[in-house]
């Protein structure tokens, strides 16, 4: 029979444990190896359950947002002039990058920013579009209904991997459009104002291949309030990815 003390001890230690196992992982940035970073997420992994699970956006960031960043640091780690630009510049300026570098450079710039809008424009409870923003939503893109039956007709048929994206104008007009692979439209020298990732890796190890499902389940997690922000810095010419 196990004495007082030695029962005491096991239980305290098996607390502990469970401790461990559910305390939430801190939200940190990776270590900088170059530079560019990657941003912590503004959230827990889990906190986008069920839309999005744990795993899934535990891989997404810490592996794949990571590796984007990784291979962008590499690329530019000999191409001064490049390192010292903004993402930005980067992707508004790739013909003009050093063509050893320059497809390397696009497809991971574009990982990069598209992520880093990614993280920013959902969060769990994200209420609905207000003021400024549901008028556009409702004078271009036909209200919020019709927004969300055609971005997730169009986010259906990219084909293979890609993002589905709304822009936003310097004159707050707004426009449906989608991108392959890692592509943005920032590279055409247009604004981002939101966009969903179509990437398997995005959805697939709670989805499979039923992308139209995840596509619809992603709206209960968009962040209006941060949309609505980056509206507000479209229009007064300081949003940049």
């Amino acid at each position: 029979m196990l004495s007082i003390e030695r029962r005491v001890f096991i239980q305290g230690a098996a607390a502990a444990t469970l401790a461990t196992m559910v305390r939430p992982r801190p939200l940190r940035a990776a270590e900088s190896t170059g530079p560019f970073e990657l941003p912590p997420l503004p959230y827990a992994f889990g906190a986008l359950e069920p839309s999005i699970d744990a795993a899934t956006m535990e891989l997404h960031h810490d592996k794949h947002h990571a590796a984007y960043v990784k291979n962008l640091n590499d690329a530019v780690k000999d191409h001064a002039k490049v390192a010292a630009m903004s993402l930005e510049e980067i992707l508004t300026n790739l013909s003009e990058l050093p063509e050893d570098i320059r497809t390397t450079v696009r497809n991971n710039a574009g990982g990069h920013a598209n992520h880093s809008m990614f993280w920013q424009v959902m969060g769990k409870g994200g209420g609905a579009p207000e003021g400024e923003l549901k008028e556009a939503l409702d004078s271009d893109l036909g209200g919020l209904d019709k927004l969300k039956a055609d971005f997730n007709a169009k986010g259906g048929k990219v084909f293979g991997s890609g993002w589905v994206f709304v822009t936003v104008s310097p004159e707050g007009k707004l426009a449906l459009t989608s991108k392959p692979n890692q592509d943005t439209p920032i590279m055409e020298g247009e604004r981002v104002l939101f966009g969903n990732d179509v990437w398997e890796h995005a959805y697939y190890l709670k989805y499979q291949n039923r992308r139209p499902e995840y596509l619809k389940a992603w709206w209960d997690v968009v962040n209006w309030k941060a949309v609505g922000e980056r509206y507000a810095a479209a229009k007064a010419g300081k949003l940049t990815i």
